[in-house]
């Protein structure tokens, strides 16, 4: 039977349940480049990561993605954080007053204590995050966590929400500020794995570029290195890098990979000598 184009073979594919938005991004993505699934599953990701300058932890989504779809990709890795140690507070500081650096901040200076799976920050309800007289202290089903260091940026965050009324009386800790293409987005509503994954991209990113824009003469190399670190930087890496600095285990999985992340380190030494 002759191959239907592109564009008609991806139509005959149904999504995988629960990653709706991804597979259309990936099927739009395949169609840049005139591939259809079957071509997909033979050339796999590879044209479409150079294409689009993907990042290993994005191959790493969207292979998993295409996978739970049917398609015959290969599985990639999810990469550990590399270096295993960097310096993550200058992702907690306050720059601003705008609302999405805001809500960045407050979720890195939450995730550096508490280092939970993207999953769960965005199912994390308010009424969860409780602050204490010297501390913010978080209860889920899971268990109840005390988290140090972030009452300054929940503080500023909650005040921020405060101006807004759709933030105001939105139940979520890491809410949408603007609507999005689907049809049940709205300000104050529940951000998706991939919105938030794309969000703190987006804070790394520009806190990078502050790094290297205020950085002193006696600092530029160091800043810049860091600098170049963050722009790699995915939440899943951040997370562990929490997890293997010390912070307490969320999730089994994170702590598997913190657990990695400490062995790797205490090896070099001995394969370098």
């Amino acid at each position: 039977m002759p191959v239907p184009p592109p564009e008609r073979a991806w139509r005959r594919w149904s999504p995988p349940p629960g990653y709706e938005t991804q597979w259309r991004r990936l099927a739009e993505a395949a169609l840049e480049l005139d591939l259809g699934p079957d071509a997909l599953a033979e050339t796999g990701l590879e044209p479409i990561a150079t294409a689009r300058d993907w990042k290993p932890a994005t191959v790493a989504l969207y292979s998993k993605v295409a996978r739970y779809g049917g398609l015959a990709l290969p599985r990639v890795p999810t990469p550990e954080p590399d270096p295993p140690e960097l310096d993550l507070r200058p992702l907690t500081e306050l720059r601003a007053s705008d609302p999405e650096h805001v809500r960045a901040v407050a979720w890195c200076a939450l995730a550096l204590a508490w280092p939970a799976p993207v999953g769960m920050f965005r199912s994390l309800r308010r009424d969860q995050v409780h602050a204490g007289a010297r501390r913010l202290v978080v209860r889920t089903d899971e268990g109840e966590w005390a988290v140090p260091g972030a009452r300054t940026a929940w503080f500023a965050w909650e005040a921020v929400r405060e101006r807004y009324p759709a933030l105001a009386v939105s139940p979520w800790v890491l809410p949408a500020l603007r609507r999005g293409p689907g049809l049940d987005s709205r300000i104050g509503g529940r951000l998706s794995n991939q919105a938030l994954q794309v969000t703190f991209a987006k804070h790394a990113g520009r806190t990078a570029q502050y790094l290297r824009a205020t950085a002193p003469p006696t600092r530029e190399e160091a800043a810049a290195g860091l600098a170049a670190a963050y722009r790699e930087l995915s939440y899943d890496s951040f997370r562990r890098l929490a997890l293997a600095a010390g912070a307490p285990p969320v999730a089994a999985r994170g702590v598997v990979r913190a657990a990695r992340s400490v062995a790797r380190t205490a090896r070099a030494p001995r394969l370098a000598g």
